[in-house]
């Protein structure tokens, strides 16, 4: 039987597949998608204030609703550099969860809302 962490990853995978997708949509060079992937992670910056403000920080910007709002943002309004803000995003917090990482409570950087990173 399949572990129901492993179901969770395999669903990240095609949601990371599914940002790359929507990246070959875009009219930028491929080697754009993996200059920005990591900028997301920035946002980690906001723990050298406090745990509580880093992970506020961090959330917001590993929230998938935020990427898909500014992906959908960036097409209706026709701007591509949100759009690419978007899919970053999207793509970025789905290859955390890959890797075991989720959101963040405010108590402990390992803490995710995936359980404790590390553990499994």
């Amino acid at each position: 039987m399949i572990k129901m962490s492993n179901l969770i990853k395999l669903e990240e995978v095609g949601q990371f597949l599914l940002s790359l997708l929507l990246f070959n949509q875009l009219d930028y060079a491929w080697w754009v998608f993996p200059a920005c992937l990591l900028l997301p992670d920035l946002s980690m910056l906001g723990y050298l204030i406090n745990p509580k403000i880093g992970a506020r920080i961090y959330n917001l910007f590993h929230h998938k609703f935020l990427g898909i709002s500014l992906l959908l943002l960036g097409f209706l309004w026709n701007q591509p550099p949100l759009s690419l803000a978007g899919v970053i995003l999207f793509g970025h917090s789905a290859m955390d969860r890959i890797f075991g990482y989720g959101l963040k409570y405010e108590d402990n950087f390992k803490n995710t809302h995936m359980g404790w990173f590390g553990k499994d």
